[in-house]
This record gives structure tokens, sequence and C-alpha cells, in this order.
């Protein structure tokens, strides 16, 4: 993983937290496996799943409780993300807050990241 030292990758709020580890309890799920495909407006897509078991090569976070596993893919394009979840009278959902993307679909669904050579990683 693309990680400093004493650093986690990726920051959970207490929400999100708390939702993960229902989530978890729901399904007697291991944790919340977190991921990126190709596909919306922008380019990218966020995946969530609920894991049973993490790969060898995937990264674990573990916060309050609950536990994120990052795919393989993703971990360079999620350091520095804090995942929160809000709840809403019209939407609830968790919310990445992402400092490595650089443009995101109006809708919010889909986002762009600068690519490591400096053109732009979509579709």
């Amino acid at each position: 993983m693309f990680a400093i030292p004493g650093t986690a990758p990726v920051t959970i709020t207490a929400a999100a937290a708390a939702q993960i580890a229902r989530l978890m309890a729901g399904k007697d799920a291991y944790g919340l496996r977190i991921g990126l495909k190709k596909g919306g407006c922008a380019g990218m897509e966020y995946t969530m799943e609920l894991a049973e078991t993490p790969s060898s090569n995937e990264e674990v976070i573990e916060q309050n409780g609950a536990r994120v596993i990052i795919a393989p893919m993703a971990q360079m394009f999620l350091f520095g993300t804090e995942i929160d979840y809000e709840n809403g009278l019209l939407e609830s959902g968790f919310k990445f807050r992402n400092p490595n993307v650089t443009d995101a679909c109006g809708c919010g669904e889909s986002v762009t990241f600068e690519a490591l050579e400096g053109s732009r990683a979509q579709s």
C-alpha cells in the first residue's frame, strides 16, 4: 500500500464506522471491501461489498469496530481519503472525501484521478 509509516491510508469517521459495523454484524462479514471500477460520467466509480476475508495483497484498516478492506487496484487512489456516512432526508450513504480526485460528475457518483504520469486517469 502507498503509506506513510504511522499514518492510516484512509480514515473512517465515527458515523461511517458505526454503519460499517452494523453491516458487518448483519451479514456476519469480516469487513467492507472498497475498490474502484471504470464507469460513470467522470471515468471511475467507487465499489463497495461485504467480504468474508481479505486476500493477502489487500490493505485492512480497523477503526472503532469497523474493518475496511482496500482492493489492490484502488490503494494508490484512496490514500488520504476520509470515509464518512451521512444520513439525510432525501438520501443516506457513504461519502468519500478524497484529496486525489481532480474532477467529479454532477451527481457525485463518479470521479477522475490525476494519473501518475500527469495525464488524466479515467476510462
